[in-house]
């Protein structure tokens, strides 16, 4: 979220509605003090924002003049000229009225973010490098994080639109199967989601998450494992499922049976990751291997396992999912999928800028490659004959 430059006025400031005039540049004055004249207070001095008229006033030029050289418009002017007013827009600490140019140019040069929790690891990345590729050009971030449940989707939805941001990502699986904010993000501005929309119409991008899951399964089972357990999020979201069904292709196509019994759904957190690991070990105490759905759960199944006086990886193998930072300091390190959510973070803002200028969308999801990183844990090395999986988002 945008952050204010000062402190609002105290009480002793005088409080004016403000309207604003996109052609000079200035608000109009519909109380006491025009907005170039409003006081902030910064370190305890009193501080106003410069206009372009008066910038134009003290180097001895029109406002139009003004205005093109300090906003880069064709203008023809001489360099002493040029030189003169942005000198003195320096010395009386004009900044740009981004405001009054969103209006001139009917764009904010904003985008919308709706996020789920963005205190998870894998959002937080996806996000970090969404905000610095927009800001390398020129846009502004504005985020709307929703409630746990997802409840206030829509509400944070209409919200990023009558601000006027010139489009959104969304970026929350909570929003799965809400055909309200379906619908907001097809018909008011450009958008790009991560996570299946009901109704499609919005350009998609992600990985494969079924090629990954089957990824994962297919290394276990190379490595002599035949009883494997899954430890997933939530079935009803769609990545979980896309997984999963990744995970029974590659145990049918070894000619394995998949058990109800060894998929076990938690909630992404390591203590609903650990009860589901000591269900499996009741449910098959010969079980000898672990594919858990996110690298944080794998927290808690090592744990598990080290608890039951299982040995990782001699007794039981395990592998994890998203590749986290933390995931090679683990005990043993921990082999995991590798899902770029920086690298989507960054091409789902480049996706989005090409349908604001007007390129039509992508009929096909985009697709970023995932890659099995192997470490100590699964024990066993990736063989050659594995490459990273470059198939789409699986969003069905």
């Amino acid at each position: 979220m945008h952050e204010r430059s000062g402190p609002m006025p105290d009480a002793g400031d005088t409080a004016v509605n403000l309207g604003l005039d996109p052609a000079s540049d200035r608000f109009y004055r519909l109380g006491e003090r025009s907005f170039s004249q409003i006081t902030i207070r910064q370190d305890g001095m009193r501080r106003r924002y410069v206009s372009i008229k008066e910038v134009a006033a003290k180097a001895g030029v029109s406002f139009q003049t003004a205005s093109k050289v300090l906003n880069g418009g064709n203008v023809r002017v001489s360099e002493e000229t040029a030189a003169r007013i942005m000198a003195v827009a320096e010395r009386l600490g004009y900044r740009p009225n981004t405001v009054a140019r969103s209006l001139v140019q009917r764009s904010t040069a904003t985008i919308g973010l709706i996020a789920g929790d963005i205190t998870d690891a894998a959002l937080s990345q996806f996000t970090l490098a969404a905000e610095r590729t927009a800001r390398r050009n020129s846009q502004a971030v504005l985020v709307g994080s929703l409630a746990e449940g997802g409840e206030d989707g829509a509400a944070v939805a209409r919200m990023l639109i009558e601000r006027r941001v010139d489009g959104i990502i969304a970026a929350a699986p909570q929003l799965e199967e809400d055909p309200e904010v379906a619908d907001l993000l097809r018909r008011y501005v450009p958008a790009v989601s991560l996570h299946h929309v009901p109704g499609g119409g919005v350009p998609l991008i992600g990985s494969n998450h079924r090629a990954g899951g089957q990824m994962v399964t297919e290394h276990l089972i190379r490595l002599g494992h035949t009883t494997i357990g899954t430890v997933t999020g939530p079935f009803r979201r769609h990545v979980v499922r896309s997984r999963l069904h990744g995970y029974e292709d590659a145990l049918r196509a070894a000619g394995i049976e998949p058990g109800e019994d060894l998929a076990v759904e938690s909630d992404w957190t390591p203590g609903g990751a650990a009860a589901a690991t000591r269900l499996l070990l009741q449910r098959d105490p010969a079980m000898t291997a672990i594919f858990v759905h996110s690298d944080t759960m794998a927290i808690g199944v090592l744990s598990a396992l080290a608890g039951a006086g299982r040995r990782v990886p001699a007794d039981v193998a395990v592998v994890g999912c998203d590749d986290m930072p933390f995931a090679a300091y683990l005990i043993p390190p921990l082999s995991s999928l590798r899902v770029p959510f920086a690298e989507t973070g960054e091409q789902a803002v480049n996706l989005l800028l090409r349908s604001i200028a007007g390129e039509p969308p992508p009929e096909q999801p985009v697709r970023l490659p995932v890659e099995l990183i192997v470490r100590a844990s699964c024990g066993g090395q990736s063989p050659g004959s594995a490459p990273p999986a470059q198939t789409g988002l699986e969003v069905s």
